[in-house]
C-alpha cells in the first residue's frame, strides 16, 4: 500500500502543509494529480484519492485553513493568493505540468492558477466553481449570499448554515419568490440553534467573498495550453453551482461535463454528505484520459 508523506512548504505569509501519495517524480511518467478545494482541506479528498492508486496524488490545505497556518495576519481567502501558493508548490515539487481536480472554491482557484501560470497545468477538471458575476442573475446571487452572511452574523453557525443550504439547494434563478421564503430553521437540518459566538467561518463569513466575486480571464484561459474541463453533478441540475458551472463552460466554448452525484459527489460518508466516490472516480479517470486502475 502506497504511503502518504506530509510536508510543509514555507511561502510568503504562510506555511503550507501538503500531502504526497506515491513517488515523485511519478514512476510511470504521468503527471502528478493535484486535488484541491476551498474552503475544504486535504482530508476531503481521501475517498477519491483511494481510487487512484496508480497515480501520484498531491493534496494540501489552503493558507489559513486546516493545518496551513498564516504568518501574514490576513484572514481573506483570494483565488489570486491561493493560485500563487499552488504555483510555488508545483515549482517546489519539480512536478512540471500537473493534472488538477478542483472542487468548488478550489475550482475557482484553479482557474486563476491556469490564467496566471498557464505552463503549470496539463489538464484541469474544475467541478462546480461558484462564480457570481457570470450568472444572468448575478445581483440575485449576491443578495442571496448576503442573506446567509447576515444570518450567520446575527445568529451564528446554525442559522448561517441553514440559510447557506437554502441558497445552494434552490433550483433556478434567485427570484423574489426565493427571497420571500421564511428563514429556514437550523433544527430542520440537524444544526445547532445555539450561537457559538464565532464569526470567522471561511464559508459563512465574508472572508471568502473574493472567491464568489471572481471574474475569470476567459481570454487567458482559452489561450493557455491547459485542457480545461468544467464538471457539473448530475444531481445538481439548476442549483446555484450547477448554473455557475454551465455558465463557465459556455464562456469557454463548450458544455459542462456531467459527473455522478452532487456538488460533493466525490466524498465518502465520513462528512455526512456522501456522494458516489467510486463512480465519480471512474468518470474523472475517463475525463483525464487515463487507463482504468488495476
Amino acid at each position: 500500500m502506497t504511503q502518504t508523506q506530509t510536508h510543509t512548504l514555507a511561502v510568503p505569509g504562510a506555511d503550507l502543509v501538503y500531502d504526497v501519495t506515491g513517488p515523485l517524480p511519478p514512476a510511470d511518467g504521468r503527471p502528478p494529480l493535484f486535488m484541491i478545494g476551498q474552503p475544504m482541506t486535504a482530508d476531503g479528498f481521501g475517498a477519491l484519492a483511494a481510487h487512484f492508486p496508480d497515480r501520484t496524488v498531491v493534496t494540501y490545505d489552503p493558507r489559513g485553513l486546516g493545518r496551513s497556518a498564516r504568518t501574514d495576519g490576513g484572514t481573506d481567502n483570494t483565488p489570486q493568493q491561493q493560485a500563487a501558493d499552488l504555483h510555488r508548490l508545483a515549482v517546489h515539487l519539480g512536478a512540471g505540468p500537473v493534472d488538477v481536480f478542483a472542487s468548488s472554491g478550489g475550482a475557482v482557484t484553479a482557474l486563476e492558477w491556469v490564467s496566471a501560470h498557464p505552463d503549470d497545468v496539463a489538464t484541469l477538471v474544475a467541478h462546480e466553481p461558484p462564480i457570481n458575476p457570470i450568472l444572468p442573475d448575478a445581483a440575485g446571487a449576491d443578495r442571496a449570499r448576503a442573506a446567509f452572511n447576515d444570518a450567520y452574523e446575527t445568529g451564528g453557525s446554525g442559522p448561517g448554515m441553514a440559510a447557506f443550504i437554502a441558497m445552494t439547494s434552490w433550483r433556478g434563478e434567485f427570484t423574489e419568490e426565493y427571497f420571500a421564503q421564511p428563514a429556514p430553521d437550523p433544527a430542520m437540518f440537524g444544526l445547532s440553534t445555539t450561537d457559538d459566538g464565532t464569526r470567522d467561518d471561511p464559508l459563512l463569513s465574508r472572508h471568502s467573498w473574493a472567491v464568489t466575486d471572481y471574474r475569470p480571464d476567459v481570454a487567458a484561459l482559452n489561450s493557455s495550453a491547459a485542457r480545461i474541463v468544467i464538471g457539473v453533478g448530475e444531481e445538481s441540475a439548476q442549483t446555484y453551482t450547477a448554473r455557475t458551472a454551465e455558465a463557465m463552460a459556455a464562456l469557454l466554448g463548450g458544455p459542462a461535463t456531467v459527473f455522478p452525484s452532487h456538488h460533493g459527489g466525490f466524498l465518502g460518508g465520513e462528512f455526512g454528505y456522501a456522494g458516489k466516490p467510486e463512480e465519480f472516480a471512474a468518470k474523472l479517470r475517463e475525463v483525464l484520459g487515463a487507463p482504468p486502475a488495476g
